[in-house]
């Protein structure tokens, strides 16, 4: 059903899969890599409200039927994927109840996702958000280095890079990363959850009840 307008796309750094308030032509599978979805409007510049990789695609409002959103996404994480026109999507959405549970019930999980980002946001500490973050994208990729840069970090967390670099200096001091030019390195996975402390674990919860484990290497979501 699927099968016939598939492509294969490479998926390099920077790449804008959608632009705010634009027609979305079409949905991407993301089968390796990191996408960060970002609002442009704080004065303040951008902060990333929700990110997916192999666990989901880019975006879930075609699913639920809307053709714009008022976010940005991109690649932040070189990879590769496959995409489909969206009316094709919706034609095999509307054809296959199955496909249409599983990219509903994503859906659901990526508002989660969004919720408790705002959540962390609002009342989690740099350290905290960090950890969290760093969680997220280990979630989503195999292997414990994480190519990321500080001024990266700054616009996903939605802070001043002094800030990151100080929560970066208190998780390496604890033993919990390493810290390289470009670089983190997950030393403790456990410590790391434990760091997070609340603002990580609802939205991890709630994809597995309703897909399966996040961190499965073979969880890609079609």
């Amino acid at each position: 059903m699927l099968e016939p307008h598939w492509e294969a796309v490479d998926l390099p750094v920077g790449l804008v899969l959608v632009e705010p308030a634009s027609v979305i032509a079409h949905a991407v599978f993301v089968e390796t890599g990191l996408c960060s979805v970002v609002s442009n409007a704080l004065e303040a510049g951008r902060i990333e409200v929700g990110l997916f990789g192999r666990d989901g695609m880019s975006i879930p409002a075609v699913v639920l039927g809307s053709d714009t959103i008022p976010h940005q996404v991109f690649m932040q994480v070189a990879g590769r994927g496959r995409r489909i026109p969206v009316p094709a999507l919706r034609a095999a959405i509307a054809e296959s109840p199955s496909l249409r549970d599983v990219l509903l019930r994503y859906a659901q999980t990526f508002h989660v996702q969004v919720a408790q980002t705002a959540v962390a946001n609002a009342a989690a500490t740099a350290e905290e958000r960090l950890a969290r973050w760093l969680l997220m994208y280990h979630d989503r990729q195999d292997g414990d280095d994480l190519p990321v840069t500080h001024e990266f970090l700054s616009i996903m967390l939605g802070v001043r890079r002094p800030t990151v670099t100080v929560a970066i200096h208190t998780l390496e001091g604890e033993g919990l990363i390493r810290a390289r030019r470009g670089r983190i390195r997950v030393l403790s996975r456990e410590r790391l959850e434990q760091a997070a402390g609340q603002a990580y674990g609802p939205a991890e919860a709630e994809y597995e009840r309703l897909i399966g484990p996040l961190r499965s290497p073979q969880r890609i979501l079609a």
